[in-house]
């Protein structure tokens, strides 16, 4: 059964078809997936392919799947992926069919991109809810960018002029959730893609 919005009606729970979460960089969206993927098993999220190399402690296949040009070359060449974005010099994309099963499936699916990328999905996927994770501040979030420590001042830079154009565009997204309490943006996001009757 079909909602007014769009959403599926399963089994008493209201399951939405799928949830973008986007927001500048250092805006704490990894945490904000990462506390989901491990208290609400439920949700399904997807695993992004990135050209960029691993970081430490990330692992292929958890936090994104590292793949070399030629491969993601392949991957979109053969319409592998829903949506795909160049930053910083690496290419980030969501692979397609693994989203389009869970849907085919009725489970609420969560994708964590970039603007450029929640753009792309919204044209191809209309019912989708556009989610954008904003900071407490702008010196917050400069805060939190250079506190990583795991980045040169010329990727610090130009991670803080895309946050720029990325704020400015807030208004195209369904909803606004503040990051101030990682636990609270869970709970609101969770409300967002699951609402049990």
């Amino acid at each position: 059964m079909t909602a007014p919005d769009g959403s599926q009606l399963t089994q008493g729970r209201l399951v939405r078809r799928l949830t973008v979460l986007s927001g500048p960089s250092g805006v704490g969206k990894s945490t904000v997936v990462a506390e989901i993927r491990r208290a609400h098993p439920e949700v399904w999220l997807s695993v992004s392919v990135t050209t960029r190399s691993p970081r430490p402690g990330e692992t292929d296949g958890l936090q994104y799947h590292f793949v070399d040009d030629a491969g993601f070359d392949r991957l979109v060449a053969e319409g592998e992926l829903l949506e795909w974005a160049e930053f910083a010099g690496n290419r980030y994309g969501t692979p397609r069919r693994p989203v389009e099963e869970r849907l085919a499936r009725g489970e609420p699916v969560l994708l964590e991109i970039d603007l450029q990328g929640a753009r792309q999905v919204r044209q191809s996927m209309a019912e989708a809810r556009l989610v954008f994770l904003a900071p407490p501040s702008w010196d917050e979030l400069v805060r939190r960018l250079t506190g990583r420590g795991t980045e040169p001042p010329d990727v610090i830079e130009r991670r803080l002029e895309a946050a720029r154009v990325e704020l400015a565009a807030e208004k195209e997204f369904d909803i606004t959730l503040v990051n101030t309490s990682v636990q609270d943006v869970v709970d609101e996001l969770l409300v967002l893609m699951v609402v049990r009757s």
